[in-house]
């Protein structure tokens, strides 16, 4: 049987338990093979706490979140005084 390299496999579940192994003096888990390729993971990842738990992504992750993109509307002096125009466009009725 051929195993799939894309992570997950269609149909299957996308949360997975990994066992916490001895690793040296550490422990820590180990990533499938399917993982590390589907997010491009090579030699680091980026752990982050968060209130719902942890997110363990790739180094080379470039994702926007919050807290990078208010500091970056902050540093770039932003004006959002037609926000409310942009809003009430109705945009957000429509299908997508």
């Amino acid at each position: 049987m051929k195993r799939s390299h894309v992570y997950p496999p269609a149909g299957a579940p996308t949360r997975i338990e990994l066992k916490v192994v001895p690793i040296g003096n550490s422990r820590g888990v180990r990533l499938p093979k399917a993982v590390l390729d589907r997010y491009a993971i090579k030699d680091a990842v980026v752990l982050e706490a968060r209130e719902e738990g942890l997110l363990l992504r790739g180094k080379k992750d470039k994702r926007l979140n919050w807290d990078d993109t208010f500091k970056d509307m902050a540093r770039a002096r932003e004006e959002w005084k037609d926000l409310d125009a942009t809003v009430a466009d109705g945009l957000d009725k429509e299908p997508w």
